[in-house]
């Protein structure tokens, strides 16, 4: 599993499809609408909105088996049979809904000789996967040209990420698989699976829990001082955020798995876990740097109970990592009240500073081990979690760690001081994780 963009992702050259299931007219009952879709949604219909996974078919499957299969995986999971929709009486408002759908049709996008395949991907999912798009879901597939030499289908699944996280990408390629072998074997498509629950139900659910520890408003209250009324920004300049910039997207392969391995056991032997190591690395970089501490917005889940491990939807909320001290003890510390502040409701602590406030430079950092994950690596190859080509004036990084080692995605601003300054952090982050592995102790 890797980390790509659209804008730079490796596609095969061939005929690209599209397939969505088709959304009758009728709105059913309405539903819950989470704090982060919200958010999310409340920003309007808009391209770059998504969120996707791309990968190599190991087995061949013909076109109406993958609708087939692609049908059934919809069924199963409630939040891609729901739309949103604004509230055009008074007060307006968003609006969710159950819909009811059938089977769809598969659309063929011309992709120009001088074109790349990945930018009539893009042009697909902006317009086919944001936010009230009936459905917001997509199903991609690439028939290699004849003189390709690996012959093999290229499959990638797009969705907003209203609906997803990157955890439900991997649930629905896994469901996808156990359904195409389902039709294979003549059996109702799903069969072998387990029942998933509906993100509809965990919304509710979180709605239904008692207010928060009487420490954690006031905790919020004081992160948000700390950054003058809004989320943390990153600590050093990034050029005019006006008009908003273009985006660099960098990766970079910080580990390979042996060194990868090296840094767990570290890690192990100091009572900590790889991400506390990680993070004494970025708040040492980032006193060194810029003589603060660490202060990032840090991304947790929700799928606590072990029944929405299977399921599809939008289990992650932001919490705000403050790391004063770079002892590694120190940042697991930070990692659990990171956690604590993203395990309660944010609605009614975050409603007196309005959705999350955002600042330009908003600074995100997120660590996610793929070895977790049920990745089907033996029926796909060449898996990459694809982001969408945007603007932005702030910066984010995923760490992303998986059976080939320690990688980072760094999104920033395409300006001459972000440049130099985000590229001279992440220069300083990549060789102090790199010296760890070499000197085995901790910062």
């Amino acid at each position: 599993m890797r980390l790509t963009n659209v804008a730079q992702m490796d596609l095969v050259s061939g005929r690209l499809f599209s397939y969505a299931v088709e959304v009758t007219p009728e709105q059913g009952r309405e539903l819950p609408i989470s704090y982060d879709q919200r958010r999310h949604v409340g920003e309007g219909q808009r391209p770059g909105s998504w969120m996707a996974l791309a990968l190599r078919l190991v087995e061949p499957a013909s076109a109406d088996e993958l609708a087939a299969a692609w049908d059934a995986v919809v069924e199963r999971h409630g939040t891609l049979r729901t739309v949103f929709s604004e509230d055009e009486t008074a007060g307006g408002g968003l609006r969710l809904h159950e819909v009811q759908v059938c089977p769809g049709e598969w659309t063929e996008h011309e992709v120009a000789a001088d074109q790349h395949t990945r930018d009539v991907l893009r042009e697909v999912f902006d317009e086919g996967c944001a936010p009230f798009a009936r459905p917001s879901h997509r199903l991609v597939r690439i028939e290699p040209h004849p003189d390709e030499p690996d012959q093999r289908l290229e499959l990638v699944i797009g969705s907003d990420h209203s609906h997803v996280d990157m955890w439900s990408l991997v649930i629905l390629l896994r469901d996808l698989l156990f359904c195409l072998d389902d039709l294979r074997a003549g059996r109702t498509p799903g069969t072998a699976l387990q029942p998933a629950r509906s993100f509809a139900e965990h919304t509710a659910q979180l709605e239904r829990m008692p207010p928060a520890p009487p420490e954690i408003a006031p905790r919020w209250a004081a992160i948000l001082k700390a950054g003058g009324g809004t989320m943390p920004a990153f600590p050093l300049p990034l050029g005019a955020s006006r008009p908003v910039p273009g985006e660099v997207v960098e990766v970079r392969d910080v580990l390979d798995a042996a060194e990868t391995a090296r840094l767990a056991a570290i890690a192990e032997s100091h009572g900590v876990r790889m991400i506390g190591l990680g993070l004494s690395v970025l708040a040492a970089v980032t006193e060194q740097c810029a003589a603060q501490p660490l202060r990032a917005v840090f991304p947790v889940h929700s799928r606590h109970e072990e029944g929405w491990r299977d399921a599809c939807g939008w289990f992650i909320t932001n919490a705000v990592i403050e790391v004063a001290d770079s002892d590694p003890r120190a940042c697991m510390a930070a990692v659990g009240e990171a956690t604590s502040l993203g395990s309660w409701p944010l609605a009614p602590i975050l409603a007196p500073y309005g959705p999350m406030p955002p600042a330009p430079g908003l600074f995100a950092i997120s660590w996610l081990d793929t070895r977790r994950l049920p990745v089907p690596e033996d029926r796909a190859t060449q898996l990459r979690y694809v982001s969408a080509k945007i603007r932005t004036d702030g910066v984010m990084i995923w760490f992303l760690v998986n059976a080939s080692g320690l990688h980072l995605r760094c999104r920033y601003p395409d300006t001459p001081e972000a440049r130099a300054n985000v590229g001279q952090w992440l220069d300083l982050v990549q060789h102090g994780i790199r010296a760890l592995t070499a000197e085995g102790v901790t910062t």
